[in-house]
Order: structure tokens, then C-alpha cells, then sequence
């Protein structure tokens, strides 16, 4: 009987101790930096040449607070502004509040055309 008790509480804490593993997994994943962030000394060194920084978070987000100077193109109407990002050569430094959507209007401009444009992250990554 003292057996059967112990191997239900070594199974319960292997059962715990896996939800916690694919917890962390989860949390990596959708919470993780993106790879394809930019460096920060280079977010850095474009905002100093005055590249065009955007906040593609919601309005309610960029009203509670944004990088200094920065203009809101929500993800969503990223694809719709085209005109407000300016020529195809403009530099853009794109940032969220995770760098996932960032990432994601990085890949919208891309593939409209613009090659100098960088995903800085979340607003607590900006220089």
C-alpha cells in the first residue's frame, strides 16, 4: 500500500513538473523575442538619422504611452497607410508592446517594396 501511495505522489509531481515544462514553452513562444529583432545598437543609430518610428499597437495602447516623436499605424491598417510610411527607401523603425506585431507589419512592408525598415521590438526595447 506504501508503495502504491508513493508512486501516485512521484507521478503526481512528474505530472506537475511537466505542465510546468510546457508552461515555460508556451510562455517562450508566444511572450519570447522574435529572431528577427533588430540590434539595438542599430534601432539606436536609426532613430539618430531620423528614421520614421511607428507604433503599430492599438490607439488605446499608444495613448497610454509611446516612444517620443513616434506616429500610430495600427497593425491592422498597416497595408491601407502605405502613403504615411513615405518613399520606399525611407528608413522605419517599427515597434509594439512585444515585437510580434512589429514583426508582423515588418513582413506587410517587406513585401510592398520596403527594404529599410526594422523591427525594434517592444516600446521598452527603444533606445
Amino acid at each position: 500500500m506504501d508503495r502504491y501511495i508513493n508512486r501516485k505522489g512521484l507521478f503526481r509531481k512528474r505530472k506537475l513538473s511537466l505542465w510546468i515544462l510546457i508552461l515555460g514553452f508556451v510562455l517562450l513562444f508566444f511572450c519570447g523575442k522574435t529572431k528577427e529583432q533588430a540590434d539595438k545598437s542599430q534601432v539606436k543609430e536609426w532613430i539618430s538619422q531620423n528614421a520614421l518610428v511607428v507604433d503599430v499597437r492599438t490607439p488605446q495602447e499608444f495613448e497610454s504611452g509611446h516612444y517620443t516623436n513616434a506616429v500610430n499605424i495600427p497593425l491592422d491598417q498597416v497595408s491601407s497607410r502605405l502613403a504615411e510610411f513615405g518613399s520606399v527607401d525611407q528608413k522605419i523603425v517599427l515597434y509594439c508592446r512585444s515585437g510580434r506585431r512589429s514583426f508582423h507589419a515588418l513582413q506587410t512592408l517587406q513585401s510592398k517594396g520596403y527594404a529599410n525598415a526594422i523591427n525594434a521590438g517592444g516600446l521598452t526595447d527603444l533606445p
